[in-house]
């Protein structure tokens, strides 16, 4: 049924849980994954490093690839075969991107709770995704799957 599964990733509890569903998935169609993080830079963030340069960025991009590594890891101990991407900018559009790019059947994100405020401050990268998604979208919602 999927041939490529891109598998957004930040570590994060909900990531876990979209790595899980996703690795389930993958196994039992023998698809291809993709792992990706996206570092979204914040617009503060950006101002104050033009004001003065610090090594944040560095920093924030060493963490996400260790946290994709570390996924990997996991992966490939499930016996999948993984490759990892890592993107820079807005997160539903370039996890659209990638999918595009790899030829995704299927993108699996987490699920974030957030505040209405939260929601309409920041937006909520899976309801974006559905506008930039070439393919299905799996929304990984921990506890909703039956018990083994």
């Amino acid at each position: 049924m999927y041939r490529t599964i891109l598998l957004a990733y930040d570590g994060s509890q909900q990531g876990h849980e979209a790595l899980d569903q996703g690795a389930e998935l993958a196994s039992l169609c023998q698809a291809r994954v993709y792992l990706f993080a996206v570092v979204a830079h914040e617009l503060g963030v950006a101002l104050a490093e033009a004001a003065a340069p610090s090594d944040l960025p560095e920093r924030e991009y060493q963490e996400v690839r260790r946290v994709l590594a570390a996924g990997a890891e996991e992966l490939r101990r499930a016996g999948l075969s993984v490759q990892t991407r890592l993107g820079t900018g807005n997160p539903a559009e370039e996890i659209g991107r990638m999918a595009h790019e790899v030829g995704a059947d299927l993108i699996v994100v987490g699920h974030r709770e957030q505040s209405a405020l939260a929601r309409w401050w920041r937006g909520s990268v899976g309801a974006s995704l559905l506008a930039h998604a070439p393919c299905s979208l799996l929304v990984a919602v921990a506890g909703t799957r039956p018990a083994r």
